[in-house]
């Protein structure tokens, strides 16, 4: 009957653990997965982008996934929504974000900026992760941007690499 109590409790837990959620501008574009803002309490914050890793700045098409996202948000007014459940090890808030209504980590992938960060995908949402999945095939397919390239190489293997 304990485990029962305990198990009901902490199933009450996680089904209340909600998202937080934003309004913020972008004061810079780092990569093609990480911006920095400030929000209406003039708190800066970093926000690596959930379920995705563009190409590093080094890396083929780094520059071109940054200026990607650059263009995106700059067309957006520099405000943003970030939708967040958590920070990384780095305390990088971990999250999706939002320019005018459209998520941004999903354009990303649209335009073969991006990889769907399947490693990841736990802390996804499953419609998302539908998204995701179905927009770097179909980028893949069409030989958008990285997928222009016959064997791109993923970020998590180039930082290995390049580790030192």
């Amino acid at each position: 009957m304990k485990f029962f109590n305990i198990l009901i409790f902490l199933l009450a837990f996680v089904a209340n653990v909600q998202a937080a959620q934003f309004e913020a501008r972008v004061l810079r574009v780092s990569d093609g997965d990480t911006i920095t803002v400030i929000d209406s309490q003039n708190q800066r914050a970093k926000v690596r982008f959930l379920g995705i890793d563009a190409p590093e700045f080094k890396q083929s098409y780094g520059k071109a996934s940054l200026e990607s996202l650059r263009r995106q948000i700059y067309s957006a007014g520099n405000k943003v929504t970030v939708v967040y459940d958590r920070r990384d090890g780095f305390g990088r808030i971990v999250g999706k974000v939002l320019a005018d209504d459209k998520d941004l980590n999903l354009e990303q992938i649209r335009r073969g900026m991006a990889w769907a960060f399947k490693r990841y995908f736990r802390d996804v949402a499953p419609s998302d992760r539908q998204k995701y999945i179905e927009a770097e095939e179909m980028a893949r397919k069409e030989g958008k941007g990285l997928w222009s390239q016959n064997n791109p190489m993923p970020p998590w293997e180039w930082r290995r690499e390049n580790r030192r």
